[in-house]
């Protein structure tokens, strides 16, 4: 597995870290979860990274490899609230839900704090009132987490940038997701902060034979029909994609889910592979630059 320095925290990353949704969202069983979860970090895999609102995810982890704590950064999110903290009835970015939920996360994911705690996908309107920045500023000095970030896109990515408030940033990097290359990440690169690459391999949605319209993915599906990535027709296309992320300037690592454990040994074997060509990272990029329309903005 390879490693970089996380910006300006300085913790030392794996290229590929594991994504928790799908274990939380797909209802993996625990038995499942710990068989994956203990795989990525018998690989190498020392970024885990989940959230408050992927269903039973923290739950998941915090079971499964709590007792390895020294053994991986975690990361969460807070901001989304789901089941156990509805009955509070506070506004989603009430400053004492964000307290709350995150009090929820440590006991969930038993430990006494977090590497990084990021606000989920909060608006630029949300972020300009300071009150959630200053929620989770608190955190910090209570020693629940020892960094603070953003996980969003666009314009509200740009806006908790330049708040300066950040230590990193999760945001969408894929080869059907390029508008943070030129608009985001140079800030975040300019300003030292940890960057993960979410969904950086836009779901693998190429591989499926239809997308309903209703489908979170189809965004990208669309996108990669005008795309018309000829490599995409290969069998390494999922690696090919995966690189191209892990290519792109300013990212340190980037997430992968999975609910099955056999992936993750495929997944760390690519991330510890040789990096695309110069000739092909860059035909990627110019194909975006010829077909990307106005309105293809980074993804939540």
């Amino acid at each position: 597995m390879q490693y970089r320095s996380f910006g300006k925290t300085g913790l030392n990353v794996s290229v590929l870290g594991f994504g928790g949704s799908e274990i939380g969202e797909q209802g993996v069983s625990q038995k499942v979860a710990g068989s994956i979860l203990g795989g990525a970090l018998d690989a190498g895999i020392n970024v885990i990274d989940t959230a408050e609102c992927y269903a039973d995810s923290e739950a998941l982890i915090g079971k499964a490899i709590g007792h390895r704590r020294g053994d991986y950064h975690l990361f969460t999110k807070c901001g989304h609230v789901t089941g156990a903290l509805d009955h509070l009835r506070y506004h989603e970015w009430d400053p004492r839900l964000i307290a709350k939920s995150i009090d929820t996360s440590l006991k969930n994911l038993r430990t006494d704090h977090v590497d990084l705690l990021q606000l989920h996908s909060c608006s630029e309107v949300r972020l300009r009132q300071g009150d959630v920045i200053r929620a989770v500023e608190e955190a910090k000095r209570a020693g629940k987490t020892r960094f603070i970030g953003y996980s969003g896109d666009s314009d509200d990515a740009i806006c908790a940038l330049e708040s300066g408030a950040f230590d990193a940033l999760q945001i969408s990097v894929s080869i059907a997701d390029q508008e943070s290359i030129e608009r985001v990440l140079p800030i975040a690169r300019e300003r030292g902060l940890g960057v993960i690459a979410k969904r950086p391999v836009a779901n693998a949605v190429w591989m499926r034979t239809r997308v309903a319209s209703s489908d979170y993915s189809r965004e990208y599906w669309d996108r990669l029909k005008a795309l018309e990535f000829d490599f995409l027709g290969a069998a390494d296309a999922f690696a090919s994609a995966l690189r191209f992320t892990l290519g792109v300037p300013g990212v340190h690592t980037a997430i992968v889910g999975t609910s099955k454990p056999v992936r993750i040994a495929s997944n760390a074997e690519i991330a510890s592979s040789d990096a695309l060509s110069e000739e092909q990272f860059e035909a990627i990029r110019a194909r975006w630059r010829e077909v990307a329309k106005p309105d293809w903005l980074g993804q939540e």
